[in-house]
């Protein structure tokens, strides 16, 4: 491929971390999860890699000797779990015929279902060569298919027009409106609902103390009591937590600025917390988890505090995971996420399509209707 009069070439390395963390993060821009901190502190923690079904493979373009002009966050995938974008049934399917599924090729960041670019790009006509050096890489090497999840809205266009399938879903997403404060946030909604959640802060924090902790603010202590919190969601969640011990410690030092962590206390020790990714103009709950179970505390820790930080911060919205209607009553709103699929067997291909036809149109009837019944007043 070349560009102008220079020569480009795309290449597959064996982790994020053999490349410049400046060169890519000049690619990554601000969102956290693709930059070159959170990556590599998955790498350096064993959190991906060896036995864990996540192998890195990134792939980039750059000229020959040059700086990287492209880069694609991508693993090679033994299973399907912690995508949050499930394709058991076509893996079930593709094997009862006779294909082997696995490996396939995943354009992600691991284990987290929040939206953002899965194309670095110093140039958006570098789009097309970094695609087909992915669809090649699952060519030579015999993967069934090629899967992006949670591409950022300003993306879609690019999988689309190389003739990759789109897929919808849907989150829930709390944005701000230009809020003053939360009281500000409240009096949007109708008041039945209003009075709803004031009770429910209020009893949440009748029984316990929330505090805020930013970056150097959060000590060894808060992450020895977060990973118990986390490891009980974990194994509740999904049989096995997905981050070792050490990825919480990597991040605090590679991107602790980028990190803020909300704790519970009762008698000054930690019974809840909830961790959340600061990026650009958006706040990304991530993670959470208690010791104790008190009543409203999740929904305290996890969106309220969250709605308290971005207005704050200035952010223009929080994402706040995968799944939960019940974020709905309490000012999240649906929103459509959009993943992108590469199928290399044609009829297996056709009949994905086809399969994903059928459930857009249910997904978009889905949206309509929690649309309709958002808190906020009408009109």
């Amino acid at each position: 491929m070349s560009e102008g009069n220079t020569e480009l070439a795309a290449r597959v390395a064996g982790s994020v971390g053999a490349f410049d963390k400046s060169e890519w993060n000049a690619l990554a821009g601000d969102n956290p999860f693709v930059r070159h901190e959170f990556l590599t502190a998955l790498e350096d923690s064993g959190s991906v890699g060896a036995n864990t079904g996540w192998q890195s493979a990134p792939i980039v373009v750059s000229a020959e000797g040059g700086p990287l002009l492209a880069a694609m966050p991508a693993y090679l995938k033994s299973h399907s779990q912690g995508e949050y974008v499930f394709d058991h049934s076509w893996a079930d399917a593709y094997e009862r015929a006779g294909g082997s599924y696995y490996p396939k090729l995943q354009i992600a960041a691991p284990f987290t279902p929040a939206t953002g670019p899965r194309l670095l790009l110093a140039d958006d006509a570098l789009t097309a060569p970094l695609l087909s050096a992915a669809e090649q890489l699952c060519l030579q090497n015999g993967f069934s298919s090629a899967h992006a999840t949670f591409v950022e809205p300003d993306q879609h266009a690019f999988f689309k027009d190389a003739g990759w399938m789109l897929r919808s879903d849907i989150q829930f997403h709390w944005h701000n409106r230009g809020f003053a404060d939360f009281d500000d946030f409240l009096a949007s909604l109708a008041s039945r609902k209003r009075k709803d959640l004031r009770k429910e802060r209020a009893a949440a924090q009748n029984e316990v103390e929330i505090v805020r902790l930013l970056g150097e603010e959060i000590a060894p202590e808060h992450w020895d009591a977060f990973w118990y919190f986390y490891q009980d969601t974990g194994a509740r969640k999904w049989g096995r937590p997905y981050l070792t011990r050490a990825a919480f410690d990597l991040f605090s030092e590679r991107m602790g600025d980028r990190l803020l962590l909300v704790l519970a206390l009762q008698e000054g020790q930690p019974v809840a917390g909830a961790l959340n990714f600061i990026g650009g103009n958006a706040l990304y709950g991530r993670y959470w988890g208690c010791s104790r179970d008190i009543r409203f505390l999740h929904f305290e820790l996890c969106y309220y505090q969250a709605i308290d930080a971005a207005i704050e911060l200035g952010l223009s919205r929080v994402e706040a995971g995968a799944q939960g209607g019940h974020k709905l009553a309490r000012g999240y709103e649906p929103v459509e996420t959009i993943s992108a699929h590469w199928i290399a067997d044609r009829g297996f291909r056709e009949a994905v399509a086809d399969f994903l036809e059928r459930e857009r149109a249910g997904v978009a009837a889905d949206r309509n209707y929690l649309q309709n019944r958002t808190p906020f007043k009408k009109g």
